[in-house]
């Protein structure tokens, strides 16, 4: 069995005096798709703060491999959108990093040759591909990614999750992502994680959508949409209208 990149271990995390999660145990193996479901307020970007290290646990453990090397890509840019600033030179915030670097990492993320546009120029989606392409410069060992297709469509969501099942393919990084759309993260997992506040359950994707914690929390009306999403899924070479 491969050490697990991450792991946490009984993990409580209390936010303005207010438990978060409790007894959260979860480990993230190599290569392995992994997402977080659950309703608002579940804590789930709380959980995927944690195991990056930006929120301290109140108690239970963290552990990371070591050397583990992270991508993370946030739901929003850190700077305002509508700064006179080219994508190349905000991926050399906060350090410089040289043009091959930036041109491999914006190629890997779907854009490529987009270094010299304004930000202000982008899209919804080419935005998240250049958080995305951010994320790739330091060669992740795991991305992780925080409802990264929040504001796209569904074919833009859809070409975006292509997009990391690509990286995976291509880099063997693990990806650990939290995710509204359920109908469109379960086809790209290898396992989904269904939180609230706890553990309620986890396991292979069809396992879970039919799992009785993860109806009580969603209802049963993601299945027809995750038979649908594979349907397109398997037939995707034929899509030629996606929006980015």
């Amino acid at each position: 069995m491969t050490a697990p990149l991450i792991r946490t271990d009984r993990l409580d995390v209390t936010y303005g005096g207010r438990r978060v999660l409790h007894s959260i145990d979860l480990a993230i193996a190599p290569g392995e798709i992994v997402t977080i479901v659950g309703p608002n307020g579940s804590g789930k970007s709380t959980l995927l703060r944690a195991m990056i290290g930006a929120v301290r646990p109140a108690s239970g453990g963290i552990r990371r491999a070591p050397g583990l090397r992270i991508g993370y890509v946030p739901q929003t840019l850190p700077v305002d959108p509508h700064l006179p600033m080219t994508v190349r030179r905000f991926l050399s915030l906060p350090r410089p990093v040289d043009d091959a670097a930036a041109d491999a990492a914006l190629s890997r993320a779907g854009l490529p040759h987009a270094g010299q546009a304004q930000l202000s120029s982008l899209s919804g989606g080419q935005r998240q591909r250049i958080l995305l392409a951010r994320a790739l410069l330091n060669d992740p060992h795991i991305l992780v990614l925080d409802e990264p297709t929040q504001g796209l469509d569904q074919a833009g969501s859809a070409a975006f999750y292509r997009q990391i099942e690509a990286i995976r393919a291509d880099t063997g990084c693990a990806v650990l992502m939290v995710s509204h759309e359920l109908h469109v993260v379960m086809a790209a997992s290898d396992r989904v994680i269904c939180l609230n506040g706890h553990v309620c359950c986890e396991g292979h994707p069809e396992h879970v959508a039919s799992a009785p914690e993860y109806r009580a929390l969603f209802g049963t009306g993601t299945g027809g949409a995750l038979a649908l999403y594979r349907h397109e899924h398997s037939h995707h070479h034929h899509d030629h209208g996606e929006s980015a």
